[in-house]
């Protein structure tokens, strides 16, 4: 028998149990991933606290230590690399516990390999062993240290030398390698306290930031728009088509290439008592060399023969052509200076139709086209003559 709450109804104990398995279920994936950086910062802390090398760890090393020099760690399988490209390098500080993505044995635009052996990390320097030779890189004489964030490379400028190279070594190493190097790099300054104090800060920020056991979701705090397939996104949505349909439906009138158009009526916007006819500029566009002659004047007694007149406009601008959005004839092949009376989509000279003005008050020679005024709002309503 299905389970039911007080009221009786089994949708909202349904709901109220996937909540909960998916407040679980994120919950779970928080403190995971919390847990795994709270295990990574505690072990830096105690290696930084407790990883002080020894001269005897570099023996059978073909190294000859300083006096003392100590080795702090080795890392085999590690790679000489030089960079291509003058870079300028930031110079070396002591952060540590910078969370990276994962890292990749790839090399970076620029970077090539020129030899590989191991790494040895000493108290007063890096050293590379290969197959070429050995390459030293002295704290002191670091002036650039830069790691790279997505590969497993560690480039490092000195100042008595002009190529910037580095280090690459295998990517589930490379965090490990990077910390020792920062503590190395600390040791020869004097400040592996400032290191520790460092990791003790964040592992204090990461502790507040632990994740809280969310709370129990009960078949009361259902609401009905949970029984809609994509929940309160699709309230929201359908509530917005219900407003944006209807006022996109009055505030657009496709065109009817099949037949006459009733004209809008519309409120005559003010103009100027006398407006001064200007002269037709010719253009580069083909459809402006079409109609440039004079146009025979309709008969006074004609219905449109008045056309100058704000009333015979219904809302069209003044303009010498006697263009208005009141009834007449489409207009086909306008003037050549109809972008000088109205305001015209971009690529007005490409259309392939009659002119229409578009919703948002510019006109379109795409009259008759599924896709006329697409851009503009859709089109509002034809300009005739």
């Amino acid at each position: 028998m299905a389970r039911t709450d007080s009221t009786g109804s089994t949708w909202r104990y349904r709901w109220a149990r996937r909540q909960n398995e998916r407040r679980l279920r994120l919950f779970r994936s928080a403190e995971g991933a919390w847990r795994r950086r709270d295990d990574e910062l505690r072990r830096l802390r105690t290696l930084a606290e407790q990883c002080h090398g020894s001269a005897a760890a570099g023996e059978g090393l073909l190294l000859e230590l300083g006096p003392d020099e100590i080795v702090l760690r080795v890392v085999p399988a590690a790679q000489l690399v030089e960079v291509r490209h003058t870079a300028v390098l930031p110079a070396p500080e002591l952060t540590v516990g910078v969370e990276h993505g994962r890292l990749h044995r790839r090399l970076p635009d620029g970077v090539r390999v020129t030899d590989a052996g191991m790494a040895v990390i000493t108290n007063r320097r890096l050293v590379l062993l290969g197959g070429r030779g050995r390459r030293d890189w002295a704290y002191g004489r670091i002036s650039g240290l830069a790691h790279d964030p997505r590969a497993s490379v560690s480039l490092i400028q000195v100042l008595d030398r002009r190529r910037t190279s580095g280090v690459l070594v295998p990517a589930d190493a490379a965090a490990e390698f990077r910390f020792l190097l920062t503590l190395a790099f600390a040791d020869a300054i004097e400040q592996r306290d400032a290191v520790i104090a460092q990791l003790d800060e964040l592992i204090a920020e990461h502790t507040k930031a632990r994740p809280s056991r969310p709370g129990i979701a009960t078949p009361a705090q259902a609401r009905l728009v949970a029984l809609l397939p994509g929940g309160r996104r699709t309230a929201v949505v359908a509530a917005a088509l219900a407003v944006l349909v209807p006022l996109a439906l009055a505030n657009s009138g496709p065109s009817d290439p099949t037949g006459r158009e009733t004209a809008v009526a519309a409120t005559p916007a003010p103009v100027a008592a006398t407006v001064a006819p200007k002269t037709p500029r010719a253009t580069g566009s083909p459809k402006a060399l079409r109609g440039t002659g004079p146009k025979t004047p309709r008969a006074s007694g004609s219905p449109t023969a008045d056309r100058s007149s704000p009333q015979r406009r219904c809302g069209a601008p003044a303009n010498p052509m006697g263009y208005d959005f009141c009834s007449g004839e489409r207009i086909r092949e306008p003037d050549p200076q109809v972008c000088e009376h109205f305001d015209c989509v971009p690529g007005f000279w490409e259309g392939r139709g009659y002119l229409v003005q578009c919703a948002n008050g510019k006109i379109s020679l795409a009259g008759g086209s599924p896709r006329a005024c697409g851009l503009h709002g859709g089109v509002r309503r034809t300009v005739w003559h």
